[in-house]
């Protein structure tokens, strides 16, 4: 797939955060996309996508690989600087929302690592 460069905004990035279910990607979209860009010069966009199925296997889950565990951000950029400082502040956010999540949320405890 090609992907069109803006001439406006030539610089850009696009982050893939997976999370253990569609619904904390979905809570984390929500959360983030509250706050808009300051900068004329930066542009950004959320959106929640399925992970590429594996054809490697034999065994494929249909519930598994319909539902959008992937949080997808894309930043556009007037320069590499503006790009940059966009990208810090929105992983500070991020690490909020991980956070809050982390400490709040139901799911998450089921999905850490067993100790034994």
């Amino acid at each position: 797939m090609a992907t069109q460069i803006d001439p406006e905004f030539s610089c850009s990035l696009t982050i893939d955060l997976p999370l253990p279910t569609a619904r904390l990607a979905s809570a984390a979209l929500q959360a983030l996309r509250v706050d808009k860009e300051l900068s004329p010069l930066v542009s950004r966009s959320f959106s929640t996508i399925s992970a590429p199925s594996s054809h490697d296997s034999g065994d494929s889950s249909p519930m598994g690989s319909s539902q959008e565990k992937i949080l997808r951000t894309e930043y556009k950029a007037t320069t590499n600087r503006m790009l940059r400082v966009a990208v810090n502040g929105f992983m500070e956010s991020l690490s909020v929302v991980l956070g809050v999540m982390d400490e709040l949320d139901v799911d998450i405890l089921g999905v850490e690592d067993p100790k034994e």
